[in-house]
């Protein structure tokens, strides 16, 4: 179970990286990662999906 954890946390620290090395604006960047820090699945799961442009993949 704590492997799940550090997996879980790991991917939200990549995650964040991504929100701040990314394009956009401060605002969203800042949304992005209250969304991935409050909700730490959910919100990783949604960025890596929804929030990313095209460019970025």
């Amino acid at each position: 179970m704590e492997i799940v954890g550090l997996i879980i946390l790991a991917l939200d620290i990549i995650a964040i990286v991504k929100v701040l090395t990314g394009g956009g604006s401060v605002g969203h960047k800042l949304l992005w990662i209250l969304l991935i820090l409050l909700l730490p699945v959910i919100g990783m799961v949604l960025y890596f999906l929804l929030g990313r442009s095209p460019k970025a993949v």
